[in-house]
């Protein structure tokens, strides 16, 4: 089985910064993209930010220019760096990773419990 554990949430004023990282674990063989989304009370889940195994990234328009995604392949970690955060940036933030396990022959999307990042302004 796999795990996404995610860690860095909290509390923050409007201009401030955190980073939240986000630890695969378990079952690996290899992990294809890894990315952040977020869920907003009342709103669906949207995507913020999404990295590939050789480092390609996109991001929402909302985040560019303030978020920056990375990962450590090594370490199976993914990491949002949200700088200049906004009321409007509150949400549950979720990671996602597509992994394949040593004996599959197709990629799975894993998900991590949630962390929560508020943004007073």
């Amino acid at each position: 089985q796999v795990q996404l554990v995610e860690s860095g949430g909290g509390l923050v004023q409007a201009g401030g910064s955190l980073r939240l990282s986000c630890a695969a674990s378990g079952s690996i063989f290899s992990i294809n993209a890894m990315g952040w989304y977020r869920q907003a009370p009342g709103k669906q889940r949207e995507l913020v930010a999404v990295i590939t195994s050789s480092g390609d990234t996109n991001y929402a328009d909302s985040v560019k220019g303030r978020f920056t995604i990375s990962r450590d392949n090594a370490k199976n970690t993914v990491y949002l760096q949200m700088n200049s955060l906004k009321a409007e940036d509150t949400a549950v933030y979720y990671c996602n990773g597509e992994v394949r396990g040593p004996y599959d022959l197709v990629y799975s999307d894993y998900w991590g419990q949630g962390t929560q990042v508020t943004v007073s302004s």
